[in-house]
């Protein structure tokens, strides 16, 4: 590493610091220490930081998919802060729920108080609003309760009791601080921050955890002290995507390609039998899901709901709508209109880098024989494949790209485009849009390279064709520029200067 690097390296820990320091300056020196260790989430912490410095109760919902960090983050944030804690359990009956609530609370008290296990959890709730009223009002306290929808079992009447204990007790103190997480964004949404009945508006403050940026997931390794560039980096995000709990599966001493290897390709790898595992353990009826997002795989360009539906074979009707729901809420999937469309025309697209990967390498490729990633690199669809991945990172990196293009002073916005052509003009997609409110449109071409990208003649014709295209199609009037989005620079040759407006390179995703 060269003394420029090390010195960028430096000065970003050094801004990382200060901003953090900027934020606690209220907070108690506990967690000022645990939060100057935990890796990005500046955002969130920020966040935690208004609701330890509030004098006012506070219903904190966190939801993000699993192993995304959730329950790290609360644990290591509020750690001194946590009074009693406890989790819903996954397809656990209700009468084994409340028995694994009653030894964490009788854990948590030190068996001071109730001895008799609740009947129910209108009761269990009231052990817990005893407990916190004896306890100091001085200081904040946290009530944390992990995996909430799993505690929902049916005619369990958890709702209703966390619904009175909140309204009757949680929100009258003001030292409190109620976090509960959970993994089911949807049932997060529905049933507590959306809820229309007595829970109405009563969350204060809501987080959706989202993976690593790829910035997060720098800091992330060099912590760890796992030396890797950026386009090593890059190599692992495309697999990996910055999921935390996968992040931790890094070792030293290895390239990107062993480490893929090891971890993937492998009978003892975390993900070599992780897809599974993902989808059946976070939603009921997962084969639904696990049909919408392989259906989504093979068209890795994204489909409409009825094409969805078809390639899918999930029935029309609300078990279809319910299995959408739930992979968008959890940050599997995502949507988007196209240009100039209507909200029937959204398209749905895959963004779990993981399942993109399993899908298509990792599930008929598990073995013994070693460097099983290199031979497959090898492979004349991995050129396809990396371009396709690389080109998700971007679309993932929308604020990057802006910052990168210094456009953040207009309105913007971010969407794909389609032509199926006519007897005058070819057909032409563009998968990236960025439509400026200044009557400026960017068509973004995502490139993947080891090396630096050359613009061709050929390619050249391409992007004029495809620019000329969408000028007819559309009869637009506003300027319209070609934004590479590379790995390397692109060497300037006379086609580049021809035809491209403005360029972002990886270092740009790191910012």
């Amino acid at each position: 590493m060269n003394l420029i690097q090390r010195l960028n390296d430096n000065c970003i820990f050094i801004s990382l610091y200060l901003e953090k320091c900027l934020c606690l300056r209220e907070i108690s020196p506990d967690i000022k220490h645990r939060v100057m260790e935990l890796v990005g989430r500046e955002k969130e912490i920020e966040k935690l930081n208004s609701l330890m410095n509030s004098r006012l109760p506070e219903f904190l919902a966190l939801y993000g998919r699993r192993r995304i960090g959730k329950t790290f983050l609360i644990r290591e944030y509020f750690k001194s802060h946590i009074v009693l804690g406890f989790s819903g359990a996954f397809e656990v009956e209700y009468d084994l729920q409340l028995d694994n609530f009653f030894s964490e609370y009788t854990r948590w008290t030190k068996n001071k108080k109730e001895q008799t296990p609740p009947e129910n959890w209108r009761t269990a709730f009231n052990y817990i609003s005893d407990y916190l009223y004896t306890l100091s009002r001085r200081k904040r306290i946290v009530l944390f309760i992990d995996e909430l929808p799993w505690l929902d079992t049916p005619r369990s009447g958890f709702v209703s009791a966390l619904e009175y204990f909140w309204n009757q007790h949680g929100s009258q103190m003001k030292n409190l601080i109620f976090v509960v997480c959970g993994s089911s964004a949807s049932w997060m949404q529905s049933k507590l921050i959306k809820n229309r009945g007595g829970l109405h508006n009563r969350t204060t403050a809501r987080i959706n955890l989202q993976p690593f940026t790829l910035r997060e997931t720098e800091l992330y390794i060099k912590k760890r002290k796992i030396k890797l560039s950026r386009y090593q980096i890059i190599q692992l995000y495309m697999v990996m995507g910055g999921v935390p709990h996968y992040l931790k599966e890094l070792t030293t001493g290895k390239s990107a390609a062993q480490l893929i290897n090891e971890i993937c390709f492998t009978p003892e790898g975390l993900l070599s039998d992780e897809y599974n595992q993902l989808y059946y353990s976070l939603f009921s009826n997962a084969e639904n899901h696990i049909a919408i997002i392989e259906a989504l795989a093979a068209r890795p360009n994204g489909l409409v709901r009825n094409d969805l539906l078809k390639y899918s074979g999930v029935p029309e009707g609300g078990t279809f709508t319910r299995a959408l729901k739930d992979l968008l809420d959890s940050g599997f999937i995502s949507s988007y209109k196209p240009y100039k469309k209507k909200k029937k025309d959204m398209v749905y697209r895959l963004i779990d880098l993981y399942s993109l990967f399993y899908l298509k390498y990792i599930k008929d490729n598990v073995n013994t024989v070693n460097n099983q990633w290199q031979a497959i690199r090898k492979e004349g669809s991995f050129t396809a494949w990396s371009g396709y991945a690389y080109e998700n990172i971007w679309m993932m990196h929308i604020p990057q790209i802006l910052q990168a293009l210094q456009i953040y002073g207009t309105s913007i916005d971010v969407s794909s485009w389609k032509y199926r052509g006519d007897e005058n003009m070819p057909g032409a997609q563009i998968d990236l849009l960025i439509e400026r409110g200044d009557d400026v449109i960017h068509i973004c071409e995502a490139k993947f390279s080891k090396n630096e990208f050359i613009i061709t003649k050929k390619y050249a014709q391409d992007l004029r064709r495809r620019r000329s295209v969408f000028e007819y199609a559309t009869k637009t009037k506003k300027l319209i520029v070609t934004t590479l989005l590379t790995t390397y620079p692109t060497i300037q040759n006379q086609y580049y200067q021809d035809e491209i407006h403005s360029e972002v390179t990886l270092e740009g995703l790191f910012e």
